[in-house]
């Protein structure tokens, strides 16, 4: 069951427009018989969500419903506008660290597909 419930995680949630912090979120299934625990990375971003933090904490309430784990594998800001067809990808978190951006860069693109998505070490 854990397998059919990592799969239907979305890859990507996050706000249709705005700038707001994000989270990158390493989801995890159940251990298999030969030993191995299903994964996948997901972003997510809220703009009602004040701290990195608070979207961690309504990602995780969701995964423990269906017996997934989680792990924040760090955070940031995405800015995201949707009449350009663009989102900007940068910053960090003070209490998960720095996302790997690439990654999130990655993830975001398989939603995104038509969209210029640039990711940047600067600002907060």
């Amino acid at each position: 069951m854990s397998a059919k419930n990592l799969e239907a995680v979305a890859p990507v949630d996050i706000d249709e427009q705005g700038v707001f912090k994000y989270i990158l979120i390493k989801v995890f299934g159940s251990e298999t018989s030969d030993g191995k625990e299903p994964s996948k990375t997901i972003v997510r971003g809220y703009a009602d969500c004040t701290w990195h933090a608070d979207i961690y904490d309504r990602v995780q309430a969701v995964c423990k419903k269906t017996d997934l784990d989680t792990e924040c594998l760090g955070g940031g800001r995405i800015e995201h506008n949707p009449d350009k067809k663009y989102i900007k990808i940068y910053g960090y978190s003070q209490g998960f660290g720095k996302a790997d951006h690439l990654e999130t860069k990655r993830i975001l693109q398989t939603k995104y597909k038509d969209y210029e998505i640039e990711a940047s070490d600067e600002g907060y």
